[in-house]
C-alpha cells in the first residue's frame, strides 16, 4: 500500500484541479475495463437490447421512434463526431493558436487528438465486436463497434478544445460554460449513435470513459509541462479593466 500513499501525498499537494483530473482519468479507467470485460464475457447483452429497442417504433424495429425530421436531426448531430468534422475544429484550433504565438498550446492539441484517435482504433481493431443487427443501419459504417470511435473522440476533442479556451479565461462563469459544452455535446452525440442503430450503448458508455480519462490525462501532462518548463500561456485580458 506504500505507492498508494505515495500517489495520494502527490495528489493532495497539487491543487484541486490536478487532483480532480486524476479522479477523472481514475474513474474513466475503472469504467472502461469494467465495460471491456463485460463485453469480452458477453454479459450485458438485455441491456444493450433493452435499450437499443426502447428507442424504436413498437413492432417496427427498422422506425426509429419520433417524426422524420427528428432521425434527420440525429444524423447531423452524430455528423459532429464524425472524423472529418473533429479534425477541422482541431485544426482551426491549432492553426489559431499558433498564430496568436501560443505554439505549445497548439502542439498540445495536435498531439492529444492524435494520440487518442490512433488509441480509439486500436481497441476498436482489439475487441473486433460487430455492430448492433437487431435494427437497420440509419447511417453508413466503416470500422467495428467497441468503443464507439464518435464517443470517444467527440469527448476528446470537445473537451481538450473547451479546456484550452477555458484555460485562457479569466472569468469562472466563462470557464463552467467552455468546460459544460462539450460534455453536453459528447452527450448527445453519443446517444444520437445508439438512436441510429450503429452501436449498443456499452459501446458508447466504453467510448466516454475512454475519451474523457485521455482528455484528462493529455491536459493534466499539459499542466505538468507547463509548471516544469515554464511555457507561456497567456490569459485573456479581464474586460472590466479595458477602456471602453
Amino acid at each position: 500500500m506504500q505507492w498508494f500513499w505515495k500517489i495520494y501525498r502527490w495528489i493532495v499537494s497539487h491543487d484541486r484541479a490536478t487532483a480532480g483530473l486524476v479522479l477523472v482519468i481514475a474513474l474513466g479507467v475503472w469504467g472502461f475495463a469494467s465495460i471491456a470485460d463485460e463485453v469480452l464475457e458477453g454479459e450485458g447483452l438485455a441491456f444493450d437490447q433493452n435499450i437499443l429497442m426502447s428507442m424504436r417504433t413498437v413492432g417496427d424495429p427498422a422506425d426509429p421512434i419520433g417524426p422524420s425530421w427528428f432521425e434527420e436531426m440525429a444524423r447531423d448531430v452524430t455528423a459532429l463526431g464524425s472524423v472529418a468534422a473533429l479534425m477541422l475544429f482541431t485544426a482551426t484550433m491549432a492553426g489559431y493558436l499558433y498564430f496568436v504565438k501560443q505554439p505549445w498550446m497548439a502542439l498540445f492539441v495536435v498531439v492529444a487528438v492524435v494520440s487518442g484517435s490512433l488509441t480509439s482504433v486500436a481497441m476498436k481493431s482489439a475487441f473486433d465486436r460487430a455492430r448492433p443487427d437487431l435494427v437497420p443501419h440509419e447511417t453508413r459504417i466503416y470500422t467495428k463497434s467497441f468503443p464507439s470511435g464518435h464517443s470517444a473522440m467527440s469527448s476528446l476533442v470537445y473537451l481538450t478544445l473547451g479546456a484550452v479556451m477555458a484555460r485562457t479565461e479569466r472569468r469562472r462563469r466563462a470557464k463552467v460554460f467552455l468546460l459544460t459544452v462539450p460534455i453536453l455535446l459528447s452527450f448527445i452525440i453519443g446517444v444520437s449513435r445508439v438512436y441510429l442503430g450503429v452501436h449498443w450503448p456499452t459501446d458508447v458508455l466504453a467510448g466516454w470513459a475512454l475519451g474523457f480519462s485521455w482528455a484528462a490525462a493529455s491536459w493534466l501532462m499539459f499542466r505538468f509541462l507547463e509548471r516544469r518548463y515554464h511555457l507561456p500561456v497567456e490569459p485573456s485580458p479581464n474586460p472590466k479593466a479595458e477602456n471602453v
